[in-house]
């Protein structure tokens, strides 16, 4: 039986997931804004590379957070199931 203590440590395990998902999915817009100003503007071409790694680093993180969050989900549902 899933103790309030359980339920609460879950439950905020969900929230920070989804926090970290809302926040990589909004670097990402920003990033990807901000490549194509420095395209459009003709930077250095390093400079422009550097971004594009930033970019494609804060990408990777998205699909990582929908795993995690899936799992949480899982993880308190299943913990719920009971009630």
């Amino acid at each position: 039986m899933a103790t309030l203590r359980s339920l609460k440590i879950k439950t905020s395990t969900f929230r920070r997931v989804a926090k970290e998902l809302r926040s990589y999915e909004e670097e990402v817009g920003k990033e990807a804004a901000k490549a194509a100003v420095m395209k459009n503007r003709g930077a250095y071409l390093y400079d422009l590379k550097q971004q594009e790694s930033v970019l494609a680093e804060s990408r990777m993180m998205v699909p990582d957070c929908h795993k995690r969050l899936d799992a949480a989900v899982a993880d308190l549902k299943a913990t719920l199931v009971p009630f």
